[in-house]
């Protein structure tokens, strides 16, 4: 597995319209994530990337909306994303669309987004999914070097894993769009092929408490309460006579 720290930076585009078809991916990931933006709630929804600034959220109901980049349109602040001025533990949601394709080091994206994250709060990442059409096409020289070709690619069982490590328990994970040429994405494919979209969303919660049980917990259940001394059957039998 090649490590997740790239050695070149990598540019990331503006807004949708600087990747080929950016129009079909954005509102594709805008229709799989309309049924989620009403269970989002609390005062704070952070974006971070341009892309994230160009996704529609007036659907959500938290009202103080923050688009944060190094450069885009729409933006309210400016800034570098391994480095959010904002306080720890203040922030209710975070979207992150394709921050991590784009990204040099997306762990420590991850772990700046977790810094500002109230508990129980909610992280929305999308990212495009290496097996898939899109895929293939990353693997011809001849598209490396142009968009979307040129991002990261990162497996959604990659991206789980790194969630997983940070504590977040994932609500809902899936990839969809299949042909990425095509508006709808192949309505057809995309409905009974899933599995081939290009595009991959994952939505999860940051939870403060262990999700599976420590050796020394499990331990500590099946212990037994000691029987106490002088309290045995054949001792209250004697008593009683």
């Amino acid at each position: 597995m090649r490590p997740a720290r790239a050695r070149k930076t990598i540019v990331a585009p503006a807004c949708w319209d600087e990747i080929p078809c950016g129009d079909y991916y954005r509102a594709a990931l805008e229709q799989q994530l309309q049924p989620w933006w009403g269970k989002l709630y609390g005062f704070h929804l952070l974006k971070i990337g341009a892309l994230s600034a160009g996704i529609d959220t007036q659907a959500c109901p938290i009202s103080h909306q923050v688009n944060f980049a190094p450069e885009g349109e729409g933006l309210h602040v400016r800034g570098d994303p391994y480095y959010l001025p904002f306080a720890a533990k203040s922030v209710d949601a975070c979207l992150l669309s394709h921050t991590l394709a784009y990204a040099d080091d997306p762990h420590r994206i991850l772990r700046e987004v977790d810094r500002v994250l109230i508990d129980d709060g909610w992280m929305v990442l999308s990212s495009f999914n290496p097996l898939s059409l899109l895929g293939i096409g990353k693997l011809m020289p001849l598209f490396r070097k142009r968009q979307p070709y040129s991002s990261r690619l990162f497996t959604q069982m990659r991206l789980l894993d790194w969630l997983s490590l940070l504590n977040y328990e994932v609500i809902v994970h899936r990839r969809f769009h299949v042909l990425p040429w095509k508006k709808n994405g192949g309505k057809l494919l995309s409905t009974h092929l899933p599995a081939l979209g290009c595009m991959t969303l994952i939505i999860a919660r940051k939870r403060t408490f262990p999700l599976t049980p420590t050796a020394k917990k499990v331990t500590a259940q099946k212990q037994k309460i000691p029987q106490a001394v002088g309290a045995t059957k054949s001792y209250r039998k004697e008593h009683r006579d």
